[in-house]
């Protein structure tokens, strides 16, 4: 079977860059061909604003010069008019919910018009994915059919090294953007005690802020973006992984937490509800809750038992998620379009 991806990224601790490269490497591995269009490799302008737009451009226009694909795979909006230029079966995947997105980093002016060319754009497909229920709830309310297919990582792959540079470690990796809640995080550290160190992975347009606080704080830590290897020793390290997203489709890193036994504590919105069980597998708390947020980080980090019973039952739980059974999910929606 020949596949073409399209995809805005396919590099970095990104969830849909992770998602990408998870499938394209289980894809390969079961003896499909498989070609990718991304940024990474298309003319794409790196200014915010300007590097989605002129990604579908030159996606479209490369797409033209693909034949004999069996299945044309997109991910997210900005890949979908590439998709609809393609010759093959047509497959898009939502990585959440991209006009909600939109609203909130640009507005409801914005992201009334993404709402619409979002519609347009979901009829192209010949089957719509999303990775979580919540995107499957709210596609289906507005009348597309929709399959929910979640996020995946590669278990077995994930590196086994553990880097603890404090005694009392917790650590956030992610775009440091709105949405993934990181000026609530950047809140936070404010009550947080001099013992206990946040370790800060990730690049994006509030980056200027995470390093201002950095360097006024002693135990706040921003390395930047780190490669998936280093990324998955600090998590293995780290205490607690926190998360404080306000819009969340199903989490890689969240995943991947769980999958090294680091305690998790989330905000409960988007996918973070799906794959986290409160006081069993991880702590779920309201978006913008920065004073519940910091009670739950103090109660866990002198909590060991507990912190140590939550990590070993996310565990459990993330085995469904790997790429050996969800793979064989968007295999059988392709066999099924052939």
């Amino acid at each position: 079977m020949r596949v073409l991806i399209i995809s805005p990224t396919q590099k970095g601790i990104g969830g849909i860059a992770q998602h990408v490269q998870g499938l394209s490497n289980f894809l390969k591995k079961n003896g499909h061909k498989v070609e990718i269009i991304s940024s990474e490799n298309t003319l794409t302008v790196h200014i915010k604003g300007l590097k989605n737009p002129s990604f579908v451009v030159s996606a479209f226009f490369k797409t033209k010069l693909k034949r004999g694909n069996d299945i044309v795979h997109a991910h997210n909006l900005p890949a979908a008019v590439p998709m609809k230029n393609a010759a093959g079966k047509k497959v898009l995947t939502l990585h959440g919910i991209y006009s909600k997105h939109v609203e909130l980093l640009r507005g409801k002016t914005i992201g009334n018009l993404s709402d619409s060319l979002e519609k347009d754009a979901l009829r192209w497909a010949d089957v719509i994915t999303v990775i979580s229920k919540e995107a499957y709830d709210h596609y289906t309310k507005l009348g597309f059919s929709v399959v929910h297919v979640p996020n995946a990582i590669d278990i077995p792959s994930l590196p086994s090294t553990r880097v603890r540079k404090f005694e009392k470690q917790i650590i956030f990796a992610g775009r440091l953007s709105k949405e993934k809640g990181i000026l609530q995080l950047l809140e936070i550290t404010k009550g947080l005690p001099n013992d206990i160190h946040l370790i800060i992975l990730g690049s994006g347009p509030e980056e200027n802020k995470v390093r201002e606080i950095a360097k006024s704080k002693s135990n706040v830590h921003f390395l930047g973006y780190q490669t998936k290897q280093k990324t998955i020793e600090l998590i293995r390290g780290s205490d607690i992984l926190v998360q404080p997203s306000i819009l969340e489709g199903i989490s890689s890193t969240i995943l991947e937490a769980m999958a090294c036994k680091t305690p998790v504590i989330a905000t409960n919105t988007g996918g973070n509800k799906e794959i986290l069980v409160h006081g069993k597998s991880g702590i779920l708390i309201q978006p913008n809750s920065q004073e519940l947020f910091l009670n739950q980080i103090l109660d866990l980090i002198s909590n060991k038992q507990k912190a140590v019973k939550l990590g070993e039952e996310a565990f459990k739980q993330i085995q469904k998620y790997d790429w050996s059974n969800i793979g064989n999910l968007y295999l059988n929606i392709y066999e099924s379009l052939l």
